[in-house]
């Protein structure tokens, strides 16, 4: 039986996935199995086949690097998925996390740190590469801006799923008003999308207050 790290590529950009490939082929203690060029590949190949890593892109066609891994740690739930990504957001890294993915990679880093954090994962812990940790660094010390009562109130509706428009009758404020409390509540939380605000109000108790709204 071999005691090799196997290891899965899941990028669709081929020339990324050939140069992760090379730079794994380097160590004799790891053996790539596949590389592979979209999420559904992923999960249609992990159903039938167990590997100790996937090194997952996140942006692919059809089902992304997200989705993916959800979809693989319900049929797998021991497996290790780290996200090779290009994008060093916090919301990028904490929703792959929150995901389930054991580490997040910017595809920018030295060779050997892929390396390291695939031997991390082995051992069961977290790994996550120097760029994105300090991505997450504010969040994780609680230094974001403020929010104010408006703008709290705004992020309220606006987790509930309503359009600016929608905000913007319910408040009678203007939907330019609502466009620049959504843009000043992102870059104060450090969000990029709309899912994350949502996501943001749920972990933080800010629809609870929903009872509170006439």
């Amino acid at each position: 039986m071999s005691d090799k790290i196997s290891v899965v590529i899941v990028d669709d950009h081929p020339m990324v996935a050939e140069g992760v490939l090379s730079i794994l082929e380097s160590y004799d203690d790891i053996e790539v199995r596949e590389t592979l060029t979209s999420g559904a590949e992923a999960v249609a190949y992990l159903k039938t086949h167990s590997v100790d890593v996937v090194l997952m892109d996140l942006n692919m066609p059809d089902i992304g690097g997200l989705a993916a891994t959800e979809m693989i740690l319900e049929c797998k739930p021991h497996m290790r998925i780290l996200i090779l990504s290009m994008h060093d957001s916090p919301e990028y890294i904490s929703t792959a996390l929150s995901h389930g993915a054991r580490g997040y990679v910017l595809k920018d880093v030295p060779t050997e740190e892929i390396k390291t954090a695939i031997d991390t994962v082995m051992r069961g812990d977290r790994y996550l590469c120097t760029g994105a940790k300090g991505s997450l660094e504010p969040i994780e010390e609680g230094e974001r801006e403020i929010l104010t009562s408006r703008e709290q109130t705004v992020l309220l509706q606006l987790a509930q799923g309503k359009s600016n428009k929608e905000v913007a009758i319910e408040l009678n404020i203007s939907v330019r008003t609502v466009e620049t409390h959504r843009k000043n509540i992102k870059r104060k939380l450090g969000i990029t999308s709309t899912a994350g605000l949502t996501r943001y109000a749920m972990e933080h108790g800010v629809l609870h207050q929903t009872g509170l709204q006439s």
